[in-house]
């Protein structure tokens, strides 16, 4: 009888052991090569692009310009998620962006059209050039799965942050007006779009 219960103690320890490590597969990180996923691919290709920007050193100038190359590429991650993404609420955030995004390449086009560097600044150069760092380190160093939903809200938060960062920087050092309202546009709605990421991803993470 003992030998009979002992039996039926190590059945149910191992079904019990094996339900809880087939739970923790299910909710185990998965993560994909970053050289593999496609949505990584078009994050790289607008930090080169702007690594080689000549600047002017003028601040209005080099944002206006890079602001443009940042906004491209959101577009281009967004069109990739319209085309390949599953999540109704993923696609409508990226056509959303791609409408929003282009009105302000426009604005930003219309700004360059009429303007000259009139001032140099170095800190501004500097601080640029940092965060640009800083943004390139930052998407190198995330989670991706392959999965082209959870990608696209992963690296979005991580894109928005640091246009927002771009855009604080013209606020303290630029002085052309037009940008100023621009750049506070910038920060106040593509906050609103990280926390909305953020509260898919904490939904989604599993799925």
């Amino acid at each position: 009888m003992k030998t009979t219960f002992k039996t039926l103690a190590l059945i149910a320890l191992l079904g019990f052991t094996t339900a809880c490590s087939d739970e923790d597969d299910d909710d185990a990180v998965k993560i994909q090569a970053h050289d593999q996923n496609q949505m990584m691919t078009v994050m790289h290709e607008m930090m080169a692009e702007m690594q080689t920007m000549k600047m002017t050193q003028d601040p209005d100038i080099d944002y206006a310009e890079m602001m443009k190359m940042h906004h491209m590429g959101a577009i281009e991650m967004a069109e990739l998620e319209l085309r390949s993404g599953n999540n109704s609420e993923m696609k409508a955030m990226a056509q959303a962006i791609v409408d929003a995004q282009k009105k302000e390449i426009t604005q930003l086009d219309s700004f360059l059209a009429s303007s000259t560097p009139t001032t140099m600044n170095m800190e501004f150069h500097m601080q640029m050039m940092e965060g640009m760092e800083r943004m390139g380190k930052q998407a190198d160093l995330q989670i991706i799965n392959g999965k082209i939903d959870q990608d696209f809200a992963t690296l979005m938060i991580g894109h928005h942050q640091s246009a927002t960062e771009m855009a604080q920087m013209q606020l303290l050092m630029g002085k052309n007006t037009q940008l100023k309202s621009l750049s506070s546009m910038i920060i106040e709605e593509q906050n609103k779009e990280i926390t909305q990421f953020q509260t898919w991803l904490l939904a989604n993470r599993s799925k």
